[in-house]
């Protein structure tokens, strides 16, 4: 292997390299910091980068596997971990100077997973203000005058970039399948509650939801599970048996998969090349009753679905950055003090409407997967706009409200050749199901 494209393996490839000898876990980190040095001056994609330490983290783990002790399916696979996400080896700053310097004591219970699985945590990637919506330093691998997308903007980016095969987000409204598809990367927001969140800034306890990227599907089955388990720090987890991602991605699906293509009420906020795009995917993939594809209406009472997402998370966000408001709200961004006196001006009775809703509209998508495997619809309404904005999140707001799993493909360009993803979303605690029938429709389109 030519060790200065090594960085341009994948995880799973990186992975039985070392766990055969043919490449070094030592190797793998110099070829990805060699990337970093490279294009980093452009893309910004990381708050906090040690050399020395993320080299000192593979030659542990080359010792590991020198001496004979257990390798786990990560090992010595460098990995980007979002800095809202807490390291005791680095800090965690959430993206505002009120957190500037704050090393935690210990590690969130995603990283924890990933030290276990035998990553490398290659260091803190940028993260926009509190996972909010101001912009970070951060730019778009294809055109640096765009936005990666928001909040897990250098978890994207540096996926993106090559800089490293895999990076660690969270999603509360949109902030990992939309710089995904800006960025032209695999994103993959989970069922709520599959992975722990303990750790991690919390901005919503109804909404926040560990995702991941990666450069293809393998690579999002190979990361996701060993994050997925049970901690009674986090409230909304449960002991559950192992999830077989990588076997049920490696299967065939026993009967070719039906999706249902889903415009929401939202539609019209997609520009002209998304809606053309769509329809041609639509129309090659059978796009009649009688095809793989069928198009489905959404209720119309489901358009006040926005606002029920919008309701509980400012009024959650609200509550948990209580403690920044009060100490420091002359240094937050204009855009974040507004929505958090929104969320302050909530009143208990919407808010306790609003999330009435959510088993309504479990029980409503309950039905629609009677019918389907999967849903298609946009993961943005177009591609990257200008890096002033993170992006629309409107095409990924309903479905992490309803707390389904999500992922962002690859499969479209839009005007300059730019990334345009396609979003497909899964029925509730089906995520492997989700990713074999997103291989099925990738091998179906790319054929």
């Amino acid at each position: 292997m030519d060790p200065s494209q090594l960085h341009c393996l994948s995880a799973g490839e990186a992975a039985r390299a070392i766990a055969a000898g043919q490449i070094s876990a030592e190797q793998l980190v110099q070829a990805c910091l060699a990337r970093i040095r490279e294009v980093e001056p452009a893309v910004q994609a990381w708050q906090f980068l040690d050399e020395a330490h993320a080299l000192a983290q593979a030659r542990a783990r080359d010792a590991d596997r020198a001496e004979g002790r257990p390798c786990g399916p990560l090992h010595g696979v460098p990995v980007g971990v979002k800095d809202i996400i807490d390291t005791a080896d680095m800090p965690t700053e959430d993206g505002t100077p009120l957190h500037a310097g704050r090393t935690p004591d210990r590690d969130a219970t995603v990283v924890a997973a990933l030290r276990a699985a035998g990553a490398v945590i290659m260091g803190k990637t940028v993260t926009t203000e509190c996972a909010a919506y101001t912009p970070g330093k951060t730019r778009n691998p294809h055109d640096a005058s765009r936005t990666p997308g928001g909040s897990s903007s250098g978890s994207a980016a540096a996926v993106a970039a090559g800089m490293v095969p895999l990076a660690i987000g969270t999603q509360t409204n949109g902030s990992v399948i939309r710089p995904a598809s800006f960025c032209g990367v695999y994103g993959f927001k989970p069922t709520f509650g599959l992975i722990p969140r303990h750790g991690i800034l919390k901005l919503s306890r109804t909404l926040d939801t560990v995702g991941l990227f990666a450069r293809s599907l393998d690579d999002l089955a190979l990361l996701a599970a060993p994050l997925v388990g049970h901690d009674e720090r986090d409230p909304d987890t449960r002991p559950r048996a192992r999830i077989p991602f990588t076997e049920t991605l490696a299967s065939p699906p026993p009967l070719p998969p039906r999706f249902g293509f889903v415009k929401t009420p939202i539609w019209e906020r997609s520009d002209e090349s998304t809606r053309e795009a769509f329809a041609e995917l639509v129309q090659a993939l059978g796009g009649t009753a009688g095809g793989v594809v069928e198009e489905v209406e959404m209720p119309p009472a489901w358009a006040e679905a926005w606002g029920w997402q919008r309701c509980i998370m400012e009024a959650e966000m609200a509550f948990n950055l209580d403690a920044e408001w009060q100490r420091g709200r002359e240094q937050l961004s204009p855009a974040l003090r507004q929505q958090l006196e929104r969320g302050r001006a909530i009143a208990a009775l919407h808010y306790q409407l609003a999330q009435a809703r959510i088993p309504q509209l479990l029980g409503a998508l309950e039905e629609w997967f009677a019918r389907f495997d999967a849903l298609i619809t946009p993961a943005t309404p177009g591609v990257a706009p200008p890096a002033e904005t993170t992006g629309d999140p409107a095409f990924c707001t309903l479905w992490s409200l309803a707390g389904v799993p999500a992922l962002n493909l690859p499969l479209l360009s839009g005007p300059g050749g730019l990334p345009l993803g396609v979003q497909l979303v899964g029925e509730r605690a089906r995520d492997a199901r989700l990713l074999r029938s997103a291989r099925w429709l990738q091998e179906r389109v790319l054929s």
